[in-house]
């Protein structure tokens, strides 16, 4: 292949066939970080860390300024970004709840047009075997199932009290990898799957486990982030390195053997950077990730727990060099790849996402007249320029900061194309819309909790 360029090989008579036959449905890539800061990126406007591969991720296609996820945490926001659904509507509203297996994801989509669907990572939507990704319609799991350690592969939360455990499995068998970085096992697991699977269509779902604590990175990457004094900081851009190199590899894989023109590949994070004490050093704070000028971290409803860097790549389709400005969200990736492969969506269940190909492909507009959250007490709208909360938690790694703000603060409205730090509260210069903005919350969660 790399005597031919990518026009002379579909040119060319023995490719043609090949060629054509792909072309009738894209191969679909997801690539998810986790507890990515808004502003961790060089394509971003990070000055310090070095992520050419996301970079160039990024110039390929268009980069989504207003993407939002769709919960401030890991399991909520992976369920909604699986199902097209909102975390409330499919069961997963904070990170204790599993998916009901009633839920149909993205693989139980796709693997009935012939797709081979893998998934290599962070799953963190259910252990028990319904809930299982081999029973959501994935071919291929390697991976774990809720949060570990990145060299021993311990589920770390209850680590103090001598209960942690092994949790690390490809499909249903236990498999040890001890000393195995989990980012590069991910990448590498990964990439023997494509290999496998590359003269069919597939989907392939990176959930890479960084840049989430704890805060481990193999020495290599931290000597090549020697340039940044600030060593929690310098951890956190040595894992994003490591993402960034797996990122790399699947590029230069999918370019090297003729896959890349049709290969339709989404970037994105659960939610934005943490400020949780066990994520920074001497039980501080965390302070390694920006979430740029955005007020709020993980698990808040401010933009900075859910406005997250979001890239869709498809040569075949999306103009290169796009910087797009739209409200979109993490539920649109499902009707978005369903329309792709020519899938119809389920006519029994309500599908909150919609295609946003047409918004990166041929500058529409959004299909959205405004996006709803609700966690942990609070609730939020936003409807063009204006952002409404009620209830903000501010989670700045402090025992106040999981509170709920008090006082006029306790109801927030912002100008966010004039205040996208959130600061000015308008609640009481335009006390009409935050009476209107707070009827349509009350009217979604009144329908979005039907069962």
């Amino acid at each position: 292949m790399s005597a031919l360029t990518r026009r002379g090989f579909v040119s060319a008579p023995l490719g043609a066939p090949f060629v054509q036959a792909r072309a009738q449905r894209p191969n679909f890539i997801i690539i998810l970080t986790d507890d990515l800061g808004y502003q961790d990126l060089g394509c971003q406007g990070a000055g310090d860390l070095r992520t050419p591969h996301l970079d160039a991720l990024a110039a390929s296609g268009a980069r989504f300024t207003d993407w939002y996820s769709n919960a401030p945490m890991c399991a909520p926001a992976r369920a909604a970004l699986m199902t097209g659904r909102y975390p409330l509507r499919c069961g997963v509203p904070t990170n204790n709840p599993v998916m009901p297996p009633s839920e149909i994801m993205i693989s139980g989509l796709l693997k009935p047009l012939g797709y081979a669907t893998g998934v290599f990572g962070k799953w963190h939507l259910g252990e028990t075997d319904d809930r299982h990704p081999n029973s959501k319609g994935f071919d291929e799991f390697f991976g774990f199932h809720t949060c570990n350690d990145h060299f021993s592969h311990r589920n770390y939360w209850f680590a103090q009290g001598g209960l942690s455990y092994h949790d690390l499995w490809h499909n249903r068998t236990e498999v040890w990898e001890e000393g195995r970085y989990s980012t590069e096992l991910w990448t590498e697991k990964a990439l023997e799957w494509l290999k496998a699977n590359r003269s069919r269509p597939f989907f392939l779902y990176l959930a890479y486990s960084a840049v989430h604590y704890p805060m481990h990175a193999p020495r290599r990457y931290l000597e090549r982030c020697s340039h940044i004094a600030d060593f929690e900081r310098r951890i956190s851009a040595a894992m994003l390195a490591c993402v960034d190199d797996g990122v790399g590899q699947i590029l230069d894989f999918l370019e090297s053997s003729g896959l890349r023109e049709n290969t339709f590949i989404v970037f994105t994070s659960d939610n934005g950077a943490t400020r949780e004490p066990r994520a920074g050093m001497n039980r501080q704070p965390a302070r390694a990730g920006s979430n740029g000028p955005h007020r709020g971290a993980k698990f808040s409803l401010f933009e900075g727990g859910i406005r997250v860097p979001a890239i869709m790549s498809w040569p075949a389709r999306i103009p290169p060099k796009q910087v797009i400005r739209e409200m979109v969200m993490s539920v649109d990736v499902f009707p978005t790849f369903a329309a792709a492969a020519g899938a119809a969506l389920p006519d029994d269940r309500t599908i909150d996402g919609r295609d946003i190909l047409p918004v990166a492909a041929k500058r529409a507009s959004s299909p959205h007249q405004q996006i709803y959250w609700a966690a942990l007490g609070q609730a939020a709208v936003r409807r063009g320029k204006w952002k409404y909360i009620r209830n903000p938690i501010e989670a700045d790694g402090t025992p106040e900061g999981m509170k709920p703000i008090g006082g006029d603060d306790s109801v927030f409205l912002a100008d966010l194309s004039e205040d996208p730090g959130e600061r000015k509260n308008l609640r009481h210069v335009m006390p009409q819309l935050v009476a209107e903005l707070d009827r349509a919350v009350e009217q979604w969660l009144a329908e979005v909790k039907k069962p």
